[in-house]
C-alpha cells in the first residue's frame, strides 16, 4: 500500500502532504496514526528539519477527523478509552515538538483534524468556502478524544468552545479568525507560501514561540474583558457550566449523553488541572463510544453515506442525464425552496406562475433564502448576485424549450396536477423529465396525463427545502432507469439525501407520518389535552409534538392529505373526529395566527387556545393519560405502518426507511428510526402491544404481517442493532 504521507524537505523545512491512497478524505486510520509517529520520529532525529508544514493533498478537504470504522469495530468502553489515550498522546507530541509545526488548512478541518491543528504552533486557514472547522462528534454521539476539551476552551475562550462542542457547528475561517481559531486567514493560491514563510519565522523566534504580531482580522490575545471575568475566575466559569448544562438538558431532553459528558469534561479540566481533565476526556469518550446511542447515530452516519453512493437502480444501471437548467410549475412556499437550492448549484431556474405577482412573490422568496446566506457569510456578494442571476420568472412558457427536468410545485390536487402537466409536456425537448412534488397523489395517477409516462415520476422534497434534507424519489413500473439515475444524482447535487420510493398513496414519510398524527387527534376525542399530548411525544425524542405539527404544516393541508390516505388504506387510516372538525371551522394553524395554538403576529406559540377544546369531539371533558400510552400509542402505529411499507414494497431496504424517517419526518435520530427501534423493543415485544391495542382500537393497530413473521421466528432487522 503507498503512503499517504509524502514529506519534501526546502531550506530545512519539511512540506508534509497527507494524501490517504484511494480515500476521498483524509481520516486517522491505524495506517495513517503509524505514518504519522514515523514522522514526528523523523522530525525528532533529523537536525536538517526545523519547522514543517502540514498540508492535504485533497482538493476540498484537509482532515475529515478519526476513522468511524474503526470506532464501530471496538468491543467495548476500555477499548475506546484506550484509543483516546492514544490520540491525546500523539497530540501532546505534536505540541511539544523540537520543530514546530504549521496547519496549512484547505478545506474541511474536522474532529481528530482539528484536534490536531490545535496542537500545531501556527494554523493558517484559507478564505474559501470550503474551508469550515468543527468538532462534530457530539453528532455521533461522541466527544472529542485527542485532547479537544483542553486545547480549544484556552485557545477560543470556554463560551465559544462550548458553543462548537455542544452543537458541534462548522466555523468559517473568517469567524475562526476573529475568535482566534486560527492564526491567519490567506487565498488558497497563496496557501502553501504563507505557510512557509511563517514556519521559517516560527524558528527565527525560537521554535515554539506564538508569532508576536496578531494578523490583520485577528482577535487579540488574551481574549475580551468579558471572557477574562468568565474564564478566569471560579465564580464566571461556575455560571457558564451551570447555564451550557442546563441549555444542553432543554435542547436534548437528556436523551443524548455526550454533550453532558463534554461538559464534565471540560469543567474537570477546569477544575483539576490538565492531567485530570485528559483523564476524564479519555474515560468518557470510552463511555460515549459504547453507548447505544452512539452506536444509532454512527448507524445513521453510516446510512446516509451509502445513499450517497446509490445511483437509485440496481447496478449497472445507465449513466445520469446532465441538468443544468430546469422548470418549476409554481412560485409558492415549496416551489421557491427549490428554486433557491438549485441556484446555489449553479443551475439555471425558470419559474413559472399564472400571473405576474406570484412569479414577483417566488423571485422575493428565492431573495430572502439567498440573503439569509449572504448575512451568515456562506456566501459573498457575487456570488448572491450570480445566485439570483440564474432564477428567471414567466406566466406563459416561454424558456421552457431547453430545460431538461421540470418540478411541479402546485396545488395539492390531482386534476390540477393533470392539466399542467398536459401543457407543460408538448413544449419540452422529447428526453426531458416531469417530477410532481406532490406529498401524497400517486404518481400513476397524475401521469395519465402524459404521453411520456416513462418520464415522470416524483420528487417529494420536505418544507422548508432549503433545510430538510430528505428527497424521496418516487418512481413507478413504468419510470425509465435512465430517468432515475438522473433524479437521483441531480437531488444529491441539491445536497439532499435521497431515498427511492415505489409509488403509492403516501409514498413512504407521509404514509408512516399519517397514522402517527392521526392517533394523537384520536386522543383528542377521548380527551386528551392538546399539551399533553404534545409534552409526551416531545418527551420521546421527537422536536415538536404531532399537534403542534399539524399546526406548522397547516391544518387544511394535513385535512387534505389524511383524506387521501383514508382513502387509499381504509378503516384503519379513518381520520379523527376532532381533526374533522377543527379542519371544518376553517382554522389553518400557525400561517392563520390560529389553530390548536394561538400564535402572535410573528407566528410565535404563544399556548393552547382554551377554544379549540369546544371544537373537540370530547368536548370540555378531559381525560388523564399517561406519557407512556401515549407514546405507544402514536409511535406504534408509526412503527407499524413503516414495516407495511417495506413488507409491500415501498420500501427498498430499512436503512432507507430508518433514513427517511429520521431526516424527512423527524423520528428521534438517537433511537435510529423505526426500524432500528423495533430491533430494540423485540418484534415479539412490538406484536404483543400492537394486539394489546388492536383489542381495544381495532382496525387501527393490527400488527403487519411482515412483524408477525418475524416475531415467531424471533428474527431482527439488524443483526447488529442495540
Amino acid at each position: 500500500m503507498s503512503a499517504a504521507l509524502t514529506v519534501d524537505v526546502r531550506d530545512e523545512i519539511a512540506l508534509v502532504t497527507l494524501d490517504v491512497p484511494g480515500a476521498t478524505v483524509n481520516t486517522f486510520t491505524r495506517p495513517v496514526r503509524d505514518e504519522v509517529v514515523a514522522l514526528l520520529d523523523r522530525l525528532d532525529r533529523d537536525q536538517g528539519i526545523r519547522a514543517a508544514v502540514l498540508l492535504s493533498g485533497k482538493a476540498d478537504g484537509w482532515i475529515a477527523g478519526a476513522d468511524v470504522e474503526e470506532l464501530v469495530e471496538l468491543p467495548g468502553a476500555a477499548e475506546a478509552e484506550r484509543l483516546s489515550r492514544m490520540g491525546q498522546e500523539l497530540m501532546d507530541r505534536v505540541e511539544k515538538m523540537r520543530t514546530p509545526i504549521v496547519a496549512a488548512i484547505h478545506g474541511a478541518c474536522l474532529g481528530g483534524g482539528l484536534e490536531l491543528a490545535l496542537a500545531c504552533a501556527y494554523r493558517i486557514a484559507t478564505e474559501s468556502p470550503k474551508t469550515v472547522l468543527a468538532l462534530p462528534e457530539v453528532q455521533l454521539g461522541l466527544i472529542p478524544g485527542a485532547g479537544g476539551t483542553h486545547r480549544l476552551p484556552r485557545l477560543v475562550g470556554l463560551r465559544a468552545a462550548l458553543d462548537m462542542i455542544l452543537t458541534g457547528k462548522n466555523v468559517r475561517a473568517r469567524k475562526a479568525l476573529q475568535t482566534g481559531l486560527v492564526d491567519e486567514m490567506v487565498h488558497p493560491a497563496i496557501l502553501r507560501d504563507i505557510a512557509v514563510r511563517r514556519a521559517r519565522e516560527l524558528v527565527e523566534a525560537g521554535g515554539r514561540d506564538r508569532l508576536r504580531q496578531p494578523r490583520p482580522g485577528a482577535r487579540a490575545r488574551g481574549g475580551s474583558t468579558q471572557r477574562l471575568l468568565l474564564d478566569h475566575n471560579a465564580l464566571g466559569r461556575a455560571v457558564v457550566f451551570r447555564q451550557a448544562r442546563e441549555q444542553t438538558l432543554a435542547r436534548t431532553h437528556g436523551h443524548y449523553p455526550a454533550p453532558l459528558a463534554a461538559i464534565d469534561a471540560i469543567r474537570t479540566g477546569y477544575l483539576q488541572g490538565r492531567t485530570r481533565g485528559l483523564e476524564a476526556e479519555a474515560r468518557l469518550f470510552g463511555i460515549a463510544a459504547a453507548s447505544d446511542v452512539a452506536k444509532q447515530l454512527i448507524f445513521l452516519f453510516f446510512a446516509t453515506n451509502a445513499l450517497k453512493k446509490d445511483p437509485g437502480v440496481e447496478p449497472p444501471g445507465p449513466p445520469p442525464l446532465p441538468v443544468s437548467k430546469i422548470g418549476i410549475l409554481g412560485t409558492g412556499f415549496m416551489g421557491a425552496g427549490i428554486a433557491a437550492i438549485a441556484a446555489q448549484r449553479g443551475v439555471s431556474v425558470r419559474f413559472k406562475d399564472t400571473d405576474h405577482t406570484r412569479v414577483l412573490k417566488g423571485l422575493a422568496a428565492v431573495r430572502d433564502v439567498l440573503q439569509d446566506r449572504l448575512a451568515s457569510r456562506q456566501i459573498t456578494r457575487a456570488e448572491f448576485d450570480d445566485q439570483m442571476l440564474l432564477v428567471s420568472g414567466t406566466v406563459d412558457y416561454t424558456g421552457f424549450a431547453s430545460v431538461q427536468l421540470v418540478i411541479e410545485a402546485v396545488f395539492e390536487d390531482l386534476e390540477v396536477k393533470r392539466s399542467v402537466l398536459a401543457a407543460v409536456e408538448p413544449l419540452l425537448p422529447p428526453d426531458a423529465i416531469v417530477a410532481s412534488n406532490t406529498s401524497t397523489i400517486p404518481i400513476a395517477r397524475i401521469a395519465t396525463a402524459s404521453s411520456r409516462p416513462e418520464r415522470v415520476l416524483g420528487m417529494h422534497f420536505f418544507s422548508p427545502v432549503h433545510k430538510m434534507p430528505l428527497l424521496e424519489v418516487i418512481v413507478t413500473p413504468e419510470t425509465d432507469p435512465q430517468v432515475v439515475t438522473t433524479v437521483v444524482a441531480f437531488g444529491k447535487r441539491l445536497g439532499k439525501t435521497v431515498i427511492i420510493v415505489r409509488d403509492s398513496p403516501g409514498f413512504y414519510a407521509n404514509r408512516v407520518l399519517a397514522p402517527y398524527i392521526n392517533e394523537a387527534a384520536k386522543m383528542l376525542d377521548e380527551g386528551a389535552a392538546v399539551d399533553a399530548i404534545d409534552r409526551a411525544l416531545v418527551a420521546f425524542g421527537f422536536p415538536v409534538g404531532p399537534i403542534t405539527l399539524v399546526d406548522e404544516v397547516g391544518i387544511d393541508v394535513a385535512g387534505k392529505s389524511g383524506e387521501i390516505i383514508a382513502d387509499a388504506y381504509g378503516a384503519r387510516m379513518a381520520p379523527a373526529a376532532s381533526l374533522q372538525r377543527v379542519v371544518a371551522a376553517g382554522r389553518y394553524g400557525r400561517k392563520g395566527r390560529k389553530g390548536f395554538y394561538l400564535y402572535d403576529q410573528a407566528g410565535k406559540k404563544q399556548g393552547v387556545d382554551p377554544t379549540i377544546y369546544g371544537l373537540l369531539s370530547a368536548g370540555a371533558q378531559r381525560s388523564l393519560m399517561s406519557d407512556a400510552e401515549i407514546q405507544r400509542r402514536a409511535v406504534l402505529a408509526m412503527i407499524n405502518e413503516a414495516a407495511r411499507c417495506l413488507e409491500e414494497g415501498v420500501l427498498r431496504s430499512p436503512q432507507d426507511g430508518d433514513v427517511g424517517a429520521v431526516f424527512g419526518i423527524a423520528f428521534p435520530p438517537f433511537r435510529g428510526g423505526p426500524f432500528r427501534y423495533i430491533d430494540t423493543l423485540g418484534a415479539e415485544a412490538v406484536v404483543q402491544q400492537l394486539e394489546e391495542l388492536n383489542d381495544r382500537f381495532p382496525p387501527r393497530f393490527e400488527p403487519a404481517n411482515l412483524l408477525l413473521d418475524m416475531s415467531r421466528k424471533r428474527e431482527r432487522f439488524y443483526p447488529d442493532s442495540p
